[in-house]
């Protein structure tokens, strides 16, 4: 299948939904988080999907960078959320989830990168 745009990819298909687990979970987290940590989990979870987005809309050696920073923002957002859960923000199911989407994103980023050459 050619992909015609950024919604055909896998890759953008689940970092949207890891997005949209992260602003669920996020809700979660104490009120008093809203410019912290809520914010930057958010930032971070967006960018995943965004990044694919914009790096499909260039050519093959900038889309790979564009996968990088993806990469990156997924890996940061890893991070906080790790973060969250040691300090007991969101509910041990929920976060779960969100760490399980997470390690698909990657695999999916990485195998959509090495596809490129």
């Amino acid at each position: 299948m050619k992909v015609k745009s950024h919604r055909d990819l896998i890759a953008w298909q689940k970092g949207m939904d890891l997005a949209c687990q992260v602003y669920h979970l996020s809700a979660e987290f104490p009120r008093e988080e809203a410019f912290g940590l809520v914010r930057d989990v958010r930032d971070s979870a967006v960018s995943i999907p965004s990044n694919i987005a914009e790096g499909q809309a260039r050519t093959t050696r900038d889309f790979k960078h564009f996968l990088t920073i993806a990469l990156g923002s997924l890996q940061e957002l890893e991070t906080e959320l790790l973060l969250a859960e040691r300090l007991g923000m969101a509910g041990k199911q929920s976060m779960t989830q969100a760490l399980e989407t997470s390690g698909d994103v990657a695999r999916l980023i990485r195998g959509l990168s090495s596809s490129l050459g």
